[in-house]
Protein backbone atom coordinates (compact mmCIF):
# COMPACT_ATOMS: atom_id res chain seq x y z
CA UNK A 1 0.00 0.00 0.00
CA UNK A 2 1.53 3.04 -1.00
CA UNK A 3 0.49 5.78 1.96
CA UNK A 4 1.54 9.54 1.50
CA UNK A 5 4.42 10.55 3.98
CA UNK A 6 3.77 12.01 7.13
CA UNK A 7 4.91 14.95 9.39
CA UNK A 8 7.34 12.74 11.47
CA UNK A 9 9.02 11.50 8.28
CA UNK A 10 9.82 15.12 7.68
CA UNK A 11 11.27 15.85 11.35
CA UNK A 12 14.48 14.15 11.04
CA UNK A 13 18.16 16.21 10.40
CA UNK A 14 18.45 17.34 6.66
CA UNK A 15 21.29 14.71 5.95
CA UNK A 16 18.52 11.99 7.19
CA UNK A 17 15.65 13.13 4.79
CA UNK A 18 18.20 13.94 1.91
CA UNK A 19 19.00 10.10 2.03
CA UNK A 20 15.54 8.84 3.27
CA UNK A 21 13.75 11.08 -0.16
CA UNK A 22 15.84 8.76 -2.45
CA UNK A 23 13.21 7.00 -4.21
CA UNK A 24 10.38 8.51 -2.84
CA UNK A 25 7.22 9.41 -5.00
CA UNK A 26 6.44 13.20 -5.59
CA UNK A 27 3.03 14.36 -6.34
CA UNK A 28 1.71 17.59 -7.52
CA UNK A 29 -1.98 18.18 -8.21
CA UNK A 30 -2.55 21.03 -10.71
CA UNK A 31 -4.84 22.40 -13.17
CA UNK A 32 -6.96 19.04 -12.92
CA UNK A 33 -3.80 16.74 -13.72
CA UNK A 34 -1.55 15.05 -11.59
CA UNK A 35 2.04 14.48 -12.03
CA UNK A 36 4.21 11.97 -10.44
CA UNK A 37 7.87 11.22 -10.15
CA UNK A 38 10.70 9.50 -8.65
CA UNK A 39 13.55 11.09 -6.97
CA UNK A 40 16.77 10.76 -7.60
CA UNK A 41 18.73 13.22 -6.68
CA UNK A 42 18.98 15.34 -2.94
CA UNK A 43 20.88 17.91 -1.63
CA UNK A 44 20.86 18.96 2.48
CA UNK A 45 21.26 22.25 4.13
CA UNK A 46 21.83 21.09 7.93
CA UNK A 47 21.20 24.46 9.28
CA UNK A 48 22.91 27.78 9.69
CA UNK A 49 26.10 26.75 10.36
CA UNK A 50 26.21 25.29 6.70
CA UNK A 51 27.87 27.99 4.74
CA UNK A 52 25.81 26.94 1.72
CA UNK A 53 22.62 26.90 2.88
CA UNK A 54 20.98 29.78 3.09
CA UNK A 55 19.71 30.19 6.49
CA UNK A 56 23.29 30.56 7.81
CA UNK A 57 22.20 34.49 6.85
CA UNK A 58 19.48 33.90 10.09
CA UNK A 59 16.20 34.69 9.50
CA UNK A 60 14.76 36.36 6.94
CA UNK A 61 11.66 36.84 4.68
CA UNK A 62 12.98 34.66 2.81
CA UNK A 63 14.29 32.13 4.64
CA UNK A 64 11.92 32.39 7.44
CA UNK A 65 10.13 29.49 6.18
CA UNK A 66 13.13 27.12 6.90
CA UNK A 67 13.12 27.79 10.64
CA UNK A 68 9.01 26.46 10.38
CA UNK A 69 7.74 22.90 11.15
CA UNK A 70 9.11 20.16 8.95
CA UNK A 71 7.16 19.25 5.70
CA UNK A 72 6.88 22.30 4.41
CA UNK A 73 8.40 23.96 0.85
CA UNK A 74 10.61 25.98 0.66
CA UNK A 75 10.69 27.50 -2.85
CA UNK A 76 12.99 30.52 -4.20
CA UNK A 77 14.04 31.91 -7.15
CA UNK A 78 17.82 31.65 -7.77
CA UNK A 79 19.70 33.50 -10.86
CA UNK A 80 16.49 35.57 -11.62
CA UNK A 81 15.35 32.88 -13.80
CA UNK A 82 14.79 29.15 -12.05
CA UNK A 83 12.46 27.74 -9.22
CA UNK A 84 14.20 25.81 -6.56
CA UNK A 85 11.64 23.26 -4.45
CA UNK A 86 13.01 22.44 -0.85
CA UNK A 87 11.70 20.64 1.91
CA UNK A 88 11.72 21.62 5.37
CA UNK A 89 13.57 19.72 8.03
CA UNK A 90 14.76 18.52 11.18
CA UNK A 91 12.94 20.20 14.13
CA UNK A 92 11.01 23.57 13.91
CA UNK A 93 13.81 26.36 14.61
CA UNK A 94 16.63 24.35 13.31
CA UNK A 95 16.69 26.63 9.74
CA UNK A 96 17.68 22.74 7.65
CA UNK A 97 15.96 22.00 4.29
CA UNK A 98 16.47 19.81 1.43
CA UNK A 99 16.86 20.31 -1.93
CA UNK A 100 15.23 17.82 -4.53
CA UNK A 101 17.43 17.94 -7.52
CA UNK A 102 16.32 15.66 -10.00
CA UNK A 103 13.46 12.93 -10.22
CA UNK A 104 11.83 10.87 -13.09
CA UNK A 105 8.87 11.04 -14.47
CA UNK A 106 5.81 8.15 -13.82
CA UNK A 107 2.72 7.36 -15.48
CA UNK A 108 3.91 7.94 -19.33
CA UNK A 109 4.74 11.33 -18.48
CA UNK A 110 7.00 13.08 -20.66
CA UNK A 111 9.30 15.15 -18.82
CA UNK A 112 13.11 16.08 -18.38
CA UNK A 113 13.22 16.87 -14.92
CA UNK A 114 17.04 16.06 -14.25
CA UNK A 115 17.71 19.42 -12.54
CA UNK A 116 15.92 21.76 -10.27
CA UNK A 117 15.16 24.14 -12.74
CA UNK A 118 13.87 21.55 -14.88
CA UNK A 119 11.72 19.94 -12.27
CA UNK A 120 10.07 22.67 -11.33
CA UNK A 121 9.40 23.99 -14.62
CA UNK A 122 7.84 20.58 -15.50
CA UNK A 123 6.23 20.06 -12.00
CA UNK A 124 4.42 23.43 -12.62
CA UNK A 125 5.78 24.35 -8.70
CA UNK A 126 6.55 28.12 -8.32
CA UNK A 127 6.90 30.47 -5.34
CA UNK A 128 3.36 30.12 -5.01
CA UNK A 129 4.08 26.72 -2.97
CA UNK A 130 6.83 28.30 -0.60
CA UNK A 131 5.52 27.27 2.82
CA UNK A 132 2.80 24.84 1.54
CA UNK A 133 2.23 22.21 3.69
CA UNK A 134 3.25 18.93 2.57
CA UNK A 135 1.40 16.58 4.55
CA UNK A 136 -1.94 17.73 2.34
CA UNK A 137 -3.45 17.23 -0.88
CA UNK A 138 -2.22 19.58 -3.31
CA UNK A 139 1.82 18.50 -3.15
CA UNK A 140 3.04 15.87 -1.26
CA UNK A 141 5.19 12.36 -1.01
CA UNK A 142 4.48 8.84 -0.81
CA UNK A 143 6.69 5.85 -0.30
CA UNK A 144 6.93 3.25 -2.66
CA UNK A 145 8.15 -0.05 -0.56
CA UNK A 146 8.58 -1.98 -3.24
CA UNK A 147 11.68 0.56 -4.61
CA UNK A 148 15.04 -0.32 -3.62
CA UNK A 149 17.44 2.77 -4.60
CA UNK A 150 20.96 2.35 -4.85
CA UNK A 151 22.21 5.56 -2.86
CA UNK A 152 25.75 7.07 -3.03
CA UNK A 153 27.01 10.13 -1.08
CA UNK A 154 28.75 13.13 -2.98
CA UNK A 155 29.43 16.76 -2.87
CA UNK A 156 26.76 18.96 -3.59
CA UNK A 157 26.86 21.05 -6.78
CA UNK A 158 27.22 24.93 -7.42
CA UNK A 159 28.52 25.91 -3.77
CA UNK A 160 32.10 27.08 -4.33
CA UNK A 161 31.27 29.78 -2.29
CA UNK A 162 30.71 27.80 0.79
CA UNK A 163 34.10 27.50 2.10
CA UNK A 164 34.64 23.87 4.14
CA UNK A 165 31.28 23.31 3.29
CA UNK A 166 31.66 22.78 -0.38
CA UNK A 167 33.09 19.65 0.42
CA UNK A 168 31.31 17.62 2.57
CA UNK A 169 29.35 14.83 1.05
CA UNK A 170 25.34 16.05 1.36
CA UNK A 171 24.66 15.20 -1.94
CA UNK A 172 22.79 12.24 -2.42
CA UNK A 173 22.14 10.03 -5.99
CA UNK A 174 20.24 6.99 -6.96
CA UNK A 175 23.50 5.59 -8.96
CA UNK A 176 21.04 3.30 -10.61
CA UNK A 177 18.89 6.36 -12.53
CA UNK A 178 19.48 8.00 -15.16
CA UNK A 179 18.66 11.58 -14.48
CA UNK A 180 20.81 11.90 -11.81
CA UNK A 181 22.93 15.80 -13.16
CA UNK A 182 26.55 15.60 -12.78
CA UNK A 183 27.27 12.15 -11.87
CA UNK A 184 30.77 11.75 -10.64
CA UNK A 185 33.16 9.82 -11.99
CA UNK A 186 31.60 9.93 -15.33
Amino acid sequence: MVKKLGRSFYRRSAQELARGLIGAILVHRSRGREYRARIVETEAYIGPHDLASHSSKGRTKRTEVMFSPAGHAYVYLVYGMYEMFNIVAGRTGSGQAVLIRAAEPLDSWKADLAGPGKLTRAFRITRSANGLDLTKDRLYLVRDPLYRPRIRRTKRIGVDYAGEWKDKLLRFIDDQRAAVTHRPGG
